[in-house]
């Protein structure tokens, strides 16, 4: 039985998975490493991250995309953007490095069992660990608004589906939502030849400054600090003190995890898609349906008023919401015992842990916990560090994923005072 399970090889479980190596932890990775940057996005794309806030983390501080960079003869400055290709490749220099051999398997069920959890890979085999983490990104949460829900495949997508969008060429597509995925995609469609559109419900579209110099004067720092997540107090505090933000109400957690940092597009794709590209603001979506081979969608704007489009495909920029009810490889014995908070995502404690004693998340579900750094990659350090002390805690108690018997009948998950009825 391995102490720790790491479900996922993105940068979240790439990262934890050398912490958790360099403190000695017996451990397992499985998982295609850096599957979604590698498969899910479209070539052409640039890491909206400056560089220097775009490392995956390992104990030494060795294995950085600026070493990575220099190795390649490639250059990783502040202010130029850094192709997704190279970052997907960065993640898997890192692997090799930094962490045990990955297993490329998927986990389809995650179960308790006795002194903690078996995880049942695709080709049947069970792995057991006292502890498991499920670092699964961003895939299992795609969000597509439900007024697209009756159209098929061929008529509308998630832009999380796409790593090719040459199969658009010289076709009209119209693409929902008004943040970096809508834009960018947008551009690189109009780019191939495509009839490009973007259709988003807010008033206007944002975009991101030219970003400050990392240079700076103590008076510029000490009046706007500049961090992984851009300048400003509150953006250094969501990006430097996830512990901090922890202690904020629930309430305002989730708030902020929903809102800051809205949907805006790089500096850099606004000269690419401003020329090239439709737009069509103050939108709502209300009903779609297949007209021949084109989608038609009927609009309401926010004044009211009705219209209609057409297009041939329809792609849904709409982001992902975390949620405990779209994580299916869970068992119904770990699913019972698992507190949600009032969002949905799974609630959890100061070193990760939710209320099923021994198993931990990390990324984009615990935005919530610790605030909007958790959906990015710089979120990525704070995370292992504390993470990995937290499982070493609960290995020492040795309750990991023990089912002992509760005041007044059914069963109590160790260590997490939930209580499951017979």
């Amino acid at each position: 039985m391995y102490d720790l399970l790491v479900v996922g090889a993105g940068p979240y479980g790439l990262s934890i998975a050398s912490h958790a190596a360099a403190a000695g932890l017996t451990l397992r990775i499985v998982g295609r490493p850096m599957a979604s940057w590698r498969d899910h996005m479209p070539r052409g794309m640039f890491l909206k991250s400056e560089p220097w806030a775009s490392n995956l983390s390992d104990p030494e501080g060795k294995w950085s995309l600026d070493a990575y960079c220099a190795e390649q003869g490639m250059t990783a400055r502040h202010g130029e953007p850094i192709p997704v290709e190279a970052f997907a490749s960065y993640g898997l220099w890192f692997a090799r490095h930094a962490v045990p051999p990955v297993d490329e398997r998927m986990v389809k069920a995650l179960r308790l069992c006795p002194g903690g959890f078996e995880a049942v890979l695709e080709d049947g085999e069970a792995l057991c660990a006292r502890t498991v983490v499920l670092a699964v990104g961003v895939l299992p949460f795609t969000e597509v608004p439900s007024a697209l829900s009756s159209l098929t495949p061929a008529h509308v997508s998630h832009s999380s589906d796409h790593s090719d969008l040459d199969r658009f060429r010289g076709r009209d597509v119209t693409v929902v939502g008004g943040g970096q995925a809508a834009l960018e995609t947008a551009a690189l469609l109009a780019e191939l030849g495509a009839t490009a559109r973007v259709l988003a419900r807010a008033p206007r579209l944002n975009w991101n400054d030219l970003p400050p110099f990392r240079e700076r004067s103590p008076w510029q720092s000490a009046r706007s600090p500049l961090s992984g997540l851009g300048c400003g107090w509150r953006n250094w505090l969501y990006a430097e003190r996830p512990d901090w933000f922890r202690l904020l109400p629930e309430a305002r957690r989730t708030h902020i995890a929903r809102t800051a940092l809205g949907p805006a597009g790089a500096w850099w794709v606004r000269d690419r898609f401003e020329p090239v590209v439709e737009v069509r603001l103050g939108q709502r979506i209300t009903a779609a349906y297949e007209w021949g081979s084109s989608v038609r969608l009927e609009l309401t704007s926010r004044s009211g008023e009705l219209s209609s489009l057409e297009t041939e495909h329809v792609i849904a920029a709409t982001g992902f919401r975390a949620t405990c009810g779209r994580l299916d490889l869970l068992g119904d014995d770990v699913r019972q015992g698992l507190k949600a908070m009032r969002d949905g995502s799974p609630a959890v404690g100061r070193d990760f842990e939710s209320s099923v004693a021994g198993l931990f998340f990390a990324g984009l579900t615990t935005a919530s916990g610790f605030g909007p750094a958790m959906r990015f990659v710089y979120g990525a350090t704070f995370t292992s560090e504390t993470l990995v002390r937290g499982v070493g805690r609960r290995l020492r108690s040795g309750t990991a994923g023990d089912r002992i018997p509760a005041p007044g009948g059914g069963v109590r998950l160790a260590g997490s005072g939930v209580v499951i009825r017979n």
